[in-house]
């Protein structure tokens, strides 16, 4: 166990963080990288191909935080549709990254079988400070249901509702990074003023499917696809991932709409969430964003043998 609260700058030990606290922790945070050259500009490029749509921005600076999705063209009601959703945590570059990756390499060959959405950039100032939590000290991804204390998921909730179409896919990229123990879980404990267990980050790729639609087969081909690019991560010596027992190699399962997680924002039948390891010895930021987009690519092979 770990008790970081004993040690966090902000708030009192033993007592939940108030808006005093929240306020102090968002002051803390400073800017790191550019959410306009790392990301917008990508998305403007992608306008000649794609249909390139604002669904809204963020209500601290709407000129710097517009919100972005890019859709295939031509869209047409008789194909399944995908959503691939990125950066609900602004930390995980390549969660970000590859979902742009995969809309400028791999989106136009597959918009011939599918309809597919892509939010890149859930949460763009949680991007630019290299941040979990949104400026409320609210981690976007416990906050998919209905009356959603953080903007940036009610957005896209509300977003994927006026799509009005069955999503039938959807893959929702993310990282687990060192910085998970150093730095955010240490802020948890304070805010909430829990003990923490500790855990190990996990050196590799895995997936978390949802426990009450686990689709095991397409969670398989994922794997099978993305350990052709990078490493896949092993369990502990209690065959477990962060905790969580295996369900098989590189997957485990957590209660999707129960924990208010972006995988399970709508009833599609395959669902998942990635997980790369952008600390690994064995990968660079390049590896992460190819893992990213094989896990897309795999996923929806699967689906068309299928079909």
């Amino acid at each position: 166990m770990m008790n970081e609260e004993e040690n966090y700058p902000i708030g009192k030990l033993g007592q939940k963080w108030t808006e005093k606290e929240n306020i102090e922790w968002f002051e803390a945070q400073t800017i790191k990288r550019s959410y306009q050259d790392e990301v917008v500009k990508k998305i403007t490029a992608l306008n000649i191909d794609f249909d390139v749509q604002q669904y809204g921005a963020l209500s601290l600076d709407e000129a710097r935080y517009p919100l972005f999705v890019i859709k295939t063209k031509n869209w047409d009601s008789s194909k399944k549709t995908v959503l691939v959703t990125g950066g609900v945590h602004g930390y995980e570059t390549s969660g970000v990254q590859g979902a742009l990756r995969f809309v400028e390499t791999q989106a136009k060959q597959y918009a011939e079988h599918f309809n597919i959405v892509v939010a890149p950039c859930i949460s763009p100032w949680g991007y630019e400070t290299v941040n979990r939590w949104n400026t409320k000290a609210i981690d976007p991804n416990r906050s998919f249901y209905q009356n959603s204390p953080a903007e940036e998921s009610a957005a896209i909730m509300k977003c994927v509702a006026e799509l009005d179409t069955d999503i039938f896919v959807h893959i929702d990229l993310h990282e687990t990074t060192d910085t998970d123990n150093s730095t955010f879980r240490p802020a948890l404990a304070a805010r909430d003023a829990i003990e923490q267990k500790a855990w190990d980050i996990p050196d590799g790729f895995y997936l978390v499917g949802n426990s009450v639609k686990p689709v095991a087969d397409f969670q398989k081909a994922i794997i099978e696809a993305v350990e052709k690019v990078t490493h896949i991560a092993p369990a502990d010596e209690s065959d477990k991932l962060i905790g969580v027992p295996l369900e098989q190699l590189g997957v485990i399962n957590y209660a999707a709409r129960e924990l208010g997680l972006c995988m399970g924002l709508t009833d599609a039948k395959y669902m998942t969430t990635t997980e790369v390891y952008p600390d690994s010895p064995k990968s660079d930021n390049e590896n992460c964003n190819l893992a990213q987009v094989a896990s897309i690519t795999g996923g929806l092979d699967y689906i068309l043998k299928s079909l």
